[in-house]
C-alpha cells in the first residue's frame, strides 16, 4: 500500500504524460501488427498484442485518474479513489488472457513452423524498444504512487524486454534460418507476462477484498490500542485498505472502569498513536464502559450492541 508516499505528480501534467504514452503505444501497435503480418513473425505480433494491452491499460488508467479525483458524494461516501484499483484488476486480468492465448499460438507454431522475414522483425522491434523506453520514462514518476499507473509502467518494462528478445530472434533467423526461435521467444514473452500479472494481481485483489495492509500487522495495531492508558480491551475490529494509500480501522474499545469521564481523551490518544505509528488517519471507534461491554465479543468483526441474533 505504501504509507507515507509523497511522490505526487501534478494531476494535469500527469494526464498529459499518460495521454502522450497512449499515443505512442497505439502507433507502435499498428506498426508491429502490420510488420508481423508482412514478415510472418508470431513473436512480433505477440509483442504487438502486449503493447496494445499496455495502450488499453493506459486508457483505462487515464479514465480512472479522472474519476478518482471526483469528490465524495451521497452515493460514494468514501469517494472514487478505489476505481484505480478496479482498473488495475481489469488490466492484469486482460494480460493473463493475452498470455494464455500467446502460449496457445506458440504451441501451434511449434507444430507447424512458418517462414519469417528476420530483417523486418529487427527493424520494427528496434523501433518498439525506443517507444517502450519513452513510455516508461513518461510514467516512471507516477508509477511510484499509483497501482494503476504502476501496472502500465511494468507492462512497458516487459515490452522493452520483449522487444530485445524479438531482436535476438530476428537476428538468429537472419544468420541461421532458425524458425523455431520465433515461437520460442513468444513462449518467453508470454511466460513473463503471466508471471508478472499473477504477481501483481494479488495485492489488487487484497484491496478489493477489504484485506488489511500487507506491510502492517493487524495484531500490532490492536496491541497499540490496548497499550493506551485507560483502555482495557478492543474487539469487533475491522482493519482494511480503503485504497492503495489509505488504511482504515473501526472497532469497539472498552474504557476502564472509573475512566468514563476521560473517554474522549482516551479516544484522542488512540487516534494519535495510530496516526503516528501506522499512518492510519481514518478511525471509527465505538466506546464501551467496562461494565456494559459486549458479551462474548470476537476480536474481528462480529455483532455489535443491539443487533439481533438469528438462530
Amino acid at each position: 500500500m505504501g504509507h507515507g508516499h509523497h511522490h505526487h505528480v501534478d494531476p494535469e501534467a500527469g494526464d498529459r504524460r499518460v495521454f502522450a504514452a497512449i499515443a505512442v503505444n497505439m502507433g507502435l501497435t499498428v506498426a508491429q501488427i502490420v510488420g508481423g503480418i508482412i514478415s510472418g513473425s508470431l513473436a512480433l505480433i505477440a509483442d504487438a498484442l502486449h503493447n496494445f494491452s499496455d495502450a488499453i491499460s493506459l486508457i483505462i488508467a487515464f479514465g480512472a485518474r479522472k474519476i478518482a479525483r471526483r469528490p465524495r458524494d451521497a452515493e460514494m461516501t468514501f469517494g472514487y479513489g478505489r476505481v484505480e484499483v478496479v482498473a488495475a484488476l481489469i488490466n492484469y486480468t486482460t494480460l493473463i488472457v493475452i498470455g494464455l492465448y500467446l502460449l496457445y499460438e506458440a504451441a501451434m507454431r511449434f507444430a507447424d513452423p512458418q517462414p519469417v522475414e528476420g530483417w523486418l522483425i529487427v527493424v520494427i522491434a528496434g523501433i518498439a524498444l525506443i517507444v517502450d523506453a519513452v513510455t516508461a520514462a513518461l510514467t516512471y514518476a507516477m508509477s511510484k504512487s499509483s497501482v494503476n499507473i504502476r501496472a502500465a509502467f511494468l507492462h512497458n518494462v516487459a515490452d522493452a524486454l520483449g522487444s530485445v528478445a524479438v531482436i535476438v530472434a530476428g537476428t538468429l533467423i537472419l544468420l541461421y534460418d532458425w524458425r523455431l526461435i520465433d515461437p520460442l521467444v513468444t513462449v518467453l514473452i508470454a511466460g513473463y507476462i503471466l508471471w508478472q500479472s499473477f504477481r501483481e494481481i494479488g495485492p489488487v485483489i487484497r484491496i478489493l477484498m477489504l484485506g488489511s495492509p500487507p506491510e502492517i500487522e493487524t495484531d500490532a495495531v490492536l496491541d497499540t490500542v490496548r497499550e493506551i492508558d485507560g483502555v482495557t480491551g478492543i474487539h469487533h475490529a475491522h482493519f482494511w485498505q480503503m485504497d492503495e494509500h489509505r488504511a482504515a480501522l473501526d472497532a469497539h474499545v472498552v474504557i476502564a472502569e472509573g475512566r468514563w469521564n476521560d473517554a474522549d481523551a482516551v479516544k484522542d490518544r488512540i487516534k494519535a498513536a495510530l496516526s503516528d505509528r501506522f499512518d492510519i488517519e481514518h478511525t471509527t471507534l465505538e466506546l464501551e464502559c467496562a461494565r456494559h461491554a459486549c458479551d462474548d465479543p470476537s476480536e474481528f468483526g462480529g455483532r455489535g450492541h443491539g443487533e439481533e441474533r438469528h438462530g
